[in-house]
């Protein structure tokens, strides 16, 4: 594939620090850049994924979904030559709530506020 088809992509994190730039076929998916991600996260930071399902990637405000390709995430905006695409990278660890935590998130709360009239 020409070097100039190549999409560069740099990845943000929580932190405001980047991850990459990295160049991508076109015709990679959301998926492959996980992947890349989590293969290439800092082992300094405190939050970090332990899959690629527990990465989120948003571009232009929208958070992209796995099946989809680099060239199909691009935006109109994003066309400039030699333009690297700043993406985020959200960290959302995929465990599920434990019994007792859902018996406490499942009670009723109690309303606290009350009223007088004089």
């Amino acid at each position: 594939m020409p070097e100039e088809d190549l999409i560069e992509v740099k990845f943000r994190l929580f932190d405001g620090s980047d991850v990459g730039p990295f160049r991508f076929s076109p015709a990679s998916t959301v998926a492959m850049l996980k992947e890349r991600i989590v293969a290439e996260w800092p082992k300094d930071k405190k939050i970090a994924p332990k899959a690629a399902n527990d990465v989120k990637l948003i571009s232009a405000g929208k958070i992209l979904e796995n099946n989809k390709n680099v060239g199909q995430c691009k935006t109109p905006f994003g066309e400039l030559p030699n333009g690297v695409i700043t993406m985020h990278a959200v960290v959302q660890p995929s465990v599920g709530k434990s019994k007792s935590e859902k018996k406490i998130d499942e009670t009723p709360k109690k309303s606290m506020c009350a009223c007088t009239i004089m």
